[in-house]
């Protein structure tokens, strides 16, 4: 309004022309719009070309800085979706998560299957919005918004928090004076805060990061347990194990069936990771492929005689020497601290301050790199690897802190040291198999070791999540008393197979015609997430 009467005066004062007040709003609009003019194209006074290009920059101003700085953002945020900042009104009996991330991702979809209502509080708009879009249920609030106020928190049947210490500390403090009595579960990072974590009012406190690492060390280290990828202990004898196939290995491009796995080990093979698909026996084309992962349960003795005929116990037997670790935070330094406690030799490579030079194992260098620091550099760097002696090694231990990172030094690795086993920890579980192709020995991550601590402690089930196509659940046998395992109306009902019955201490996986469940046995039951659950509800109680 205000340069189209000022353009009125001008064409009159200036130019000698006279334009009404509509002709002068349509200069003006198609000056700052940079669309054009009509009749008005030329100018002949100083003052009138000096105020038309000032109002032409003026729209070009408008247009690159002010509209997409001020404008847009504006317009988004008054029309785009609010976010909820309240639990759902008919939300009750459910979980409470205090802070999305990858420690309670597998928890979540743990809870889903189990029909258990979540709520997830997240002070975090960008992943809140996030969480909204995938259908979570889910309050953008902080605590200091009131967010565990607006949690229905009198109505939760268990509370956990996975923000940083000093966060879930004020969080398990507030929920306690709201007068929350139920479970208060703690993922910490420091394992020194478990105490306070408790004395603030925690039921349990966990440390996930330290957990995984112990378990990376253990696949490492012979010493610690048999180098086996991926064994889950369930119940006293029972085990869940992933075994690398080998190319040397007889089972290599063989089918499932010829093999005849459960006579010649007393291990069941329940699936087959192969080109990023987790495959079933009952699948056309089951076949072994070298590099290939069997998921297999079985005792302890049979998943160590699948591993021999897998060639994996070989692998792990025919290579000496030291262990090196590529990063030195929480996972990895629990990992070195567990490998050096049982006497193995380990080379640490994390980076640095700058000026240490990678190879350099003086003293001088590792005070300059960081106490513990053996390589100060790179582990993406071939020159760095070489001078961790990667050649010579026992293994690789891939601790860092992105799975990127992790997904392209396996890849390094198994371009430089083909023969080397990767063992990696990985932070989003999805990427565990993307890690497993790319040539990893074993990845395992945080998400499924924290979801599936908490799902036991949370719905009292002893289980183990492959993936959300397979699971593995412990179940008592009461009311299957009298069946056969293979029973077809167990199948119908849960959508669910016996792999392994547990009776005494003896755990079986091949059941004649004659066998029949006792009412004090305890089956294990493989299928989906989805099914085992109703497999446990249609049939039993967890053991």
């Amino acid at each position: 309004m205000a340069l189209a009467l000022l353009y009125q005066a001008g064409m009159a004062a200036l130019e000698g022309q006279h334009r009404d007040f509509w002709s002068s709003v349509e200069w003006a609009a198609s000056t700052l719009t940079t669309t054009g003019y009509g009749a008005d194209h030329h100018w002949r006074h100083p003052a009138m070309v000096v105020f038309v290009t000032a109002v032409q920059f003026l729209g070009l101003f408008m247009v690159y800085l002010i509209f997409p700085i001020f404008f847009i953002p504006f317009l988004e945020e008054r029309f785009e979706l609010r976010l909820p900042q309240d639990a759902p009104r008919d939300m009750a009996h459910h979980a409470v998560i205090y802070r999305y991330g990858p420690a309670v991702e597998t928890l979540i979809a743990e809870l889903t299957a189990a029909r258990v209502p979540t709520l997830v509080l997240e002070p975090d708009e960008a992943v809140a919005r996030r969480l909204h879009e995938r259908g979570l249920s889910v309050a953008h609030r902080g605590l200091a918004d009131g967010a565990l106020a607006a949690a229905r928190l009198d109505q939760a049947r268990a509370l956990i928090v996975n923000g940083s210490d000093d966060e879930n500390a004020a969080a398990i403090l507030a929920a306690r004076q709201l007068g929350f009595g139920g479970p208060l579960l703690a993922l910490v990072e420091e394992p020194f805060h478990r105490r306070p974590m408790m004395l603030a009012g925690a039921t349990a406190v966990f440390t996930p990061r330290h957990i995984l690492g112990a378990a990376l060390a253990a696949r490492a280290s012979a010493r610690i347990s048999p180098r086996l990828a991926g064994v889950q202990q369930l119940g006293r004898n029972l085990e869940v194990a992933e075994v690398r196939v080998v190319e040397p290995s007889a089972l290599a491009g063989g089918s499932l069936k010829p093999a005849e796995i459960g006579a010649r080990t007393g291990a069941t093979v329940i699936g087959q990771w192969r080109g990023g698909e987790l495959a079933f026996p009952g699948d056309a084309a089951g076949r072994i492929e070298a590099g290939g992962i069997l998921v297999a349960v079985g005792s302890h003795e049979s998943i160590e005689r699948l591993g021999e005929l897998a060639g994996a116990g070989a692998q792990a037997r025919r290579r000496h020497g030291h262990f090196v670790v590529g990063g030195y935070g929480e996972v990895g330094r629990k990992v070195v601290e567990l490998l050096r406690t049982v006497g193995e030799e380990v080379r640490v490579i994390e980076r640095r301050a700058q000026g240490v030079l990678a190879g350099d194992h003086s003293g001088a260098a590792a005070a300059a790199g960081g106490e513990g620091v053996d390589v100060a550099g790179n582990v993406l760097e071939p020159q760095v690897l070489e001078a961790a002696g990667v050649r010579e090694a026992q293994a690789v231990v891939l601790a860092l802190d992105t799975d990127s990172a992790t997904l392209f030094a396996t890849v390094i690795l198994k371009d430089l040291v083909p023969e080397v086993p990767v063992i990696a920890r990985v932070n989003d579980a999805d990427n565990v198999e993307r890690i497993h192709r790319a040539g990893a020995y074993f990845a395992l991550s945080i998400s499924q070791v924290s979801g599936q601590m908490l799902a036991q402690k949370l719905l009292g089930q002893e289980a183990f999540a492959v993936d959300p196509q397979l699971k593995v659940r412990k179940l008592a046998a009461a009311s299957l008393a009298g069946r056969h395992p293979a029973d077809p109306r167990l199948r119908g009902r849960g959508g669910c197979t016996v792999v392994a019955v547990e009776r005494g201490d003896d755990v079986l996986v091949a059941f004649g015609p004659e066998f029949r469940l006792r009412g004090d046995d305890t089956v294990y039951v493989c299928g989906s997430s989805g099914a085992v659950q109703r497999f446990g509800e249609a049939f039993a109680a967890p053991a």
